[in-house]
């Protein structure tokens, strides 16, 4: 199984940028898709997750507002829009997947996922 993200890069505060992540492998069609990202000397944290049953959602505090997780399930995609970056928005993204239908409090547990992309560096200037 696959993972390949792409789309990162350094953009200005308050600009936009939109990471792709396609799976190949496996099928991920019920199961649940999601974003991490991680900063050196910080534990990685949920970004956006996406649960394809349902299309039950979750997003980080931080997240809320200003990115989008959508994709297609029939394609083992998944998308994160991301507006009105900062630049504490920096770090490496990465998608993950796992073919399990996770439970909603779930959707932010790093250990839930079995599949893990090569992660894509953003960087926002300030």
């Amino acid at each position: 199984v696959q993972l390949q993200a792409s789309g990162g890069g350094l953009v200005q505060a308050g600009g936009s940028l939109r990471l792709s992540c396609a799976a190949s492998g496996s099928t991920f069609s019920t199961g649940t898709m999601g974003w991490f990202r991680q900063t050196p000397g910080k534990e990685r944290e949920a970004v956006a997750a996406i649960r394809w049953s349902g299309r039950n959602t979750y997003y980080a505090d931080f997240a809320k507002g200003r990115f989008t997780i959508s994709g297609d399930n029939a394609k083992n995609t998944v998308d994160l829009q991301m507006n009105n970056l900062k630049a504490e928005d920096t770090a490496v993204y990465q998608c993950a997947a796992t073919p399990k239908r996770l439970i909603l409090s779930a959707l932010a547990i790093t250990r839930m996922y079995d599949y893990w992309g090569q992660g894509t560096l953003v960087t926002v200037s300030s």
